[in-house]
């Protein structure tokens, strides 16, 4: 939905704190999920290490991520597995959510090196990938005994809600912003409506505005299938990928223009405001 400047290295603290709140909570749950299928000889033990191994393998071969980043992603891999292992896993949307970053990263590559907002031919940062998927991952995991050893419809219910709308807010702003710059012609600045360059923060197009809705309601659509999510929840997921991707041009034309958070820290706060949001309506 709008184009994104590089964040300045002074708020780099900003990308190491998502960092270290998401990887070590992941770790953690992975570490206490993988000793209970270990007690109880669980065939999902060795399924999600390979399955995380090879999702991290993959996107590093294909040069979409840098071997942090890969590592990073095998982790929340792992989290999300964990959380829904068999055939009806949160895998499927993250598939779907790589594939489209994969291609709109890559169409009109050229222009967009031209204009200077190209992502880095290494692939993405660790920190990227946290900022863009950390908040699915947290969603995965129980936060009270309650949750953990006696979950309720509403709670599970409530959890697949946040994973799919945080995913499907990810993918919305991944694709706007990278094909917003190739189709979208002129941007507004959200607050304002005026006209901005290419690549200003908060900067919004007609068709980025449009595509983005379009990647929400594609990992929507895939969750839904995927978790047996009915219409209402469905229609639940979408709108609060939509205010959070809403959220994050806000964000971006506000807080981020003024260099009070970079990049990385918007789109967290982005996706975890789709999560809350989703939670939220599922489980009234």
């Amino acid at each position: 939905m709008h184009q994104k400047n590089r964040s300045g290295a002074t708020l780099y603290w900003q990308s190491q704190l998502l960092l270290l709140i998401v990887v070590p909570a992941s770790c953690l749950w992975i570490f206490l999920q993988a000793m209970y299928a270990w007690s109880f000889r669980d065939p999902v033990l060795l399924q999600m290490a390979a399955i995380s191994i090879a999702f991290g393998l993959l996107v590093w071969m294909l040069r979409a991520a840098t071997a942090h980043a890969a590592v990073t992603g095998a982790i929340i891999t792992a989290c999300l597995y964990l959380r829904t292992p068999g055939w009806r896993t949160a895998l499927f949307p993250l598939i779907v959510l790589l594939v489209l970053t994969l291609v709109a990263t890559r169409v009109g590559r050229a222009h967009k090196e031209h204009l200077g907002t190209a992502e880095a031919r290494r692939g993405r940062k660790a920190s990227q990938v946290v900022a863009n998927l950390g908040v699915a991952a947290l969603a995965a995991i129980p936060l009270t005994a309650t949750q953990l050893f006696t979950p309720s419809v509403r709670t599970q219910a409530a959890s697949l809600a946040a994973i799919a709308a945080a995913m499907a807010e990810a993918a919305a702003d991944t694709l706007s912003s990278e094909l917003g710059q190739v189709f979208g012609g002129q941007p507004l600045l959200l607050t304002t409506l005026k006209p901005v360059p290419v690549g200003t923060d908060g900067g919004v197009t007609l068709a980025g505005t449009a595509i983005g809705c379009i990647g929400a309601a594609v990992i929507t659509a895939v969750s839904a299938v995927t978790f047996s999510l009915n219409l209402k929840i469905s229609a639940e997921v979408f709108s609060a990928a939509v205010l959070g991707f809403f959220a994050d041009s806000l964000l971006g034309a506000t807080f981020e223009r003024r260099g009070w958070l970079n990049n990385d820290a918007v789109n967290f706060l982005s996706t975890l405001a789709a999560a809350l949001a989703a939670g939220w309506l599922v489980s009234r």
